[in-house]
């Protein structure tokens, strides 16, 4: 396989391997995984091998939600590159993608742009900060490798165990930062309330997804809204990954509660670097106080890559047919596992769906699963993020394949013969040294 050759050689030459965590092989499927991708387009994948595959799995980590190498979008995007991606004068359309950001979130004055989501995230944090003068955050749930998150770990390193990515280590950063990340978890405001009664008058952000794996129960989301407003703290909702899923936007604009500031990157340009922050005129405007300040931030592509991704969700309808495809498989795999003998887990978002095995041996069950998908065909896991390029032909031949999967991994887990199915090691989860 060229793609595990190639990357054996990356281990020897870049620190992990890859760039992302969510990339490892070691992730999917140990020393059988693809690795790299020769071309991709619409929601099929060829590899250095010359296999293509259908991805039914996660597009890109849930940025191309357009689906791979979109027309619209690479037509935009030649365009700016033929009129030159950068110049020593602004890029017009960063003015006209703040205001579409503002137009869709009517409670929100003000953008400013990166092009990642751990920056974007640093960087609505630093605002907060410089608007209160305060120096603590609480948070739940996964916001990236920066300084700021990880010093939740400093003084507790399972600190971060229970928002997603377990075992993140905070080395190299500084001592002096421990405390000013405090974790709390998802649906319960009576932590929050707690860290903000503890430390009165040093809260300066509240950092959240407004929905994940599961749907807030009622009132959680207006309770942490009121307990923010009442600590003088900057409410933040990471959009990162759920923006321009559900809806047009946010998904906090389904569930009725306004932030202070939104971040978004991924979905927003369609796998093209991009990033927003958008706020309240009131705390955007601490951004001048403090340096913020980045010569790529100002490249043509990114805003172009938005506003051409943003016009198509809109245009055709991409949140419901997304929405769509992902009920349609998230409704499979318990068919699947029914008829299987299989006890599983469904989460609540259709637009991304995963599912868990609910037996020990679990990650050795969906390792199967992905060796077996992949023997069909199919980049899979135990994760679905839809595209607007899923059409039911290929939700149909997923949950056709992952049903035959799902019968033979329910003998083989009957009979204690998975791992002897494997042909590699089991896949690993969270943070870990490769070598």
């Amino acid at each position: 396989m060229r793609g595990q050759d190639l990357y054996r050689r990356a281990k020897d030459i870049i620190p992990g391997g890859t760039q992302l965590l969510s990339k490892r092989p070691e992730m999917f499927l140990p020393e059988n995984w693809p690795a790299y991708y020769a071309s991709a387009s619409g929601v099929k994948v060829t590899d250095l091998d010359g296999r293509t595959y259908i991805d039914m799995s996660i597009m890109g980590v849930g940025a191309c939600v357009l689906g791979y190498a979109d027309p619209d979008v690479d037509r935009a995007v030649k365009r700016a590159i033929e009129s030159g991606a950068m110049c020593t004068l602004n890029a017009p359309e960063e003015v006209e993608l703040a205001e579409t950001l503002c137009g869709l979130h009517p409670w929100a004055a003000m953008a400013r742009f990166a092009r990642s989501g751990g920056e974007a995230m640093s960087m609505a944090v630093r605002i907060a900060r410089a608007r209160t003068g305060r120096d603590m955050v609480a948070f739940c749930g996964y916001h990236g490798w920066t300084d700021w998150y990880l010093a939740a770990n400093l003084g507790d390193s399972s600190g971060l165990d229970g928002h997603l990515m377990p075992g993140l280590s905070p080395a190299g950063v500084p001592r002096g930062l421990k405390g000013t990340s405090v974790p709390f978890l998802y649906n319960r405001a009576d932590q929050l309330k707690e860290i903000a009664e503890k430390n009165s008058g040093s809260l300066a952000a509240v950092v959240m997804e407004p929905q994940r794996d599961h749907a807030p129960r009622p009132g959680f989301l207006k309770e942490v809204r009121e307990i923010a407003r009442k600590a003088g703290a900057v409410l933040i909702f990471d959009e990162i990954t759920t923006g321009f899923r559900m809806a047009p936007g946010g998904i906090h604009l389904i569930h009725g509660i306004e932030p202070d500031m939104a971040v978004f990157a991924k979905a927003m340009a369609n796998g093209y670097a991009m990033a927003a922050v958008i706020g309240n005129a009131d705390v955007m405007q601490a951004a001048q106080s403090t340096f913020i300040s980045s010569t790529n931030w100002t490249e043509r592509i990114g805003p172009v890559a938005a506003l051409a991704t943003i016009k198509k969700f809109i245009r055709d309808g991409a949140a419901v047919r997304i929405n769509s495809a992902g009920s349609m498989v998230q409704n499979g795999w318990k068919r699947a596992a029914k008829m299987a003998g299989l006890e599983i887990t469904v989460g609540e978002l259709p637009s991304l769906a995963h599912f868990i095995f609910e037996r020990d041996d679990a990650i050795a069950l969906t390792t199967l699963f992905t060796q077996l998908m992949l023997e069909r065909g199919f980049l899979a896991f135990n994760q679905f993020k839809p595209s607007l390029a899923h059409e039911d032909k290929h939700v149909a031949a997923y949950l056709a394949a992952a049903q035959e999967c799902f019968m033979i991994i329910g003998e083989a887990a009957r009979a204690g013969e998975v791992e002897s199915l494997l042909k590699g090691p089991v896949a690993r989860r969270g943070f870990y040294r490769l070598t």
